[in-house]
């Protein structure tokens, strides 16, 4: 991953961070990893656990952020949510696996789009 993806991926993990805590979701934990798998953010909303993977992109020439989490990336996530359940003793949750996807314009600092997508395993 080149220096200008890693900061692109901050800025959107940042946003989403911001987004899910003006929706009421309170951030457990960041950037856990198990393996070679990290879970980007992690957080409750009532009696929910939300497993959030954050995909940040400067275009849409190679798709839409979200369009980068595919059925194997999922997996190695389920795996993880799980090692962080066990390992947080974590029981009586309901769960959820969520992608946020961030279009962000880098030249105007801002944000072009930002889609929360809940329980994408389901």
């Amino acid at each position: 991953m080149t220096q200008s993806n890693l900061a692109i991926g901050l800025i959107g993990e940042k946003l989403a961070a911001q987004y899910l805590q003006r929706k009421g979701f309170k951030i457990i934990a960041k950037n856990f990893r198990s393996g070679r798998t990290e879970i980007d953010i992690i957080a409750q909303k009532k009696e929910k656990i939300h497993f959030v993977e954050v995909k940040t992109r400067l275009s849409t020439k190679m798709g839409m952020p979200y369009e980068a989490v595919r059925r194997w990336k999922v997996g190695h996530l389920l795996k993880t949510a799980s090692f962080f359940l066990l390992q947080t003793r974590k029981k009586g949750h309901k769960l959820s696996l969520d992608v946020v996807s961030i279009l962000w314009d880098g030249a105007n600092n801002r944000v072009e789009s930002l889609q929360h997508f809940e329980n994408i395993n389901s």
